[in-house]
Formats: structure tokens, C-alpha cells, sequence
């Protein structure tokens, strides 16, 4: 089975900044996506942003216009872990982000499943 670990998220004033992270774990046998979700009070969950095709040398880089400029997502391979620089944060910005991801473990491959990560509170107030 695989299973998905965040960290990083808390409390920031607003302009400052936050790194998350998210690591894999099991057997993980190739990663198709990985990235990062938000769900703000009262809203939809929406796309952060995300790394697809991820373990091509031609892997995209999708990232909301809300938070282009300010957030970029990375990725290591090799520890199957992705990033979210989080900087100028904003009240808005404040959410429970969820870490995505879509692979193949050892059990299903070459079909890839769907996880999701427990959630990671961010709050940017002053």
C-alpha cells in the first residue's frame, strides 16, 4: 500500500512563508502526478498546483494564476517527495492543503491509483 506524508503547514504572518512537503512511502513503482490541493472554509477543493508526467525528463508544471509568481512546486525522485514554496502568503491563502498524487505501486502495476494525503492546516494571519 502506499501512503502519503505531510508536513510543513502552520501559522505565518501574512507576507511570510511556508515550505510543504509530501513523501510517498510503500512501493511505488512509477508516478504519473503529484501535487498539491487546497480546500478553503466554505470552498471547493481546488488545484494548487501539480507536477504531471513526473518521473519524465519532460515533466509540466501546472500552477493557479492566484498563486503563480509566489508558489512553486519541485519535486526529488528519488525520495518520491514533492514540495510547495509558499512565499508572500496571504489571508486567502489560508487553507487546508492536501497533497495528491497518482501512481503505481508494486501490487497494480502498470495501473495507477489516486491518493491523498490527510491534509496540512495553513493559516496566514497577522
Amino acid at each position: 500500500q502506499v501512503q502519503l506524508v505531510e508536513s510543513g503547514g502552520g501559522l505565518v504572518q501574512p507576507g511570510g512563508s511556508l515550505r510543504l512537503s509530501c513523501a510517498a512511502s510503500g512501493s511505488v513503482v512509477s508516478v504519473a502526478a503529484m501535487g498539491w490541493y487546497r480546500r478553503s472554509p466554505g470552498e471547493e477543493r481546488e488545484l494548487v498546483a501539480i507536477i504531471t508526467r513526473a518521473d519524465d525528463a519532460d515533466a509540466t508544471t501546472n500552477i493557479a494564476d492566484s498563486v503563480k509568481g509566489r508558489f512553486t512546486i519541485s519535486r526529488d525522485n528519488a525520495k518520491n517527495t514533492v514540495y510547495l514554496q509558499m512565499n508572500s502568503l496571504k489571508p486567502e491563502n489560508t487553507a487546508v492543503y492536501y497533497c495528491y498524487t497518482k501512481l503505481a505501486h508494486q501490487d497494480n502495476w502498470p495501473t495507477t491509483e489516486n491518493y491523498w494525503g490527510q491534509g496540512t492546516q495553513v493559516t496566514v494571519s497577522s
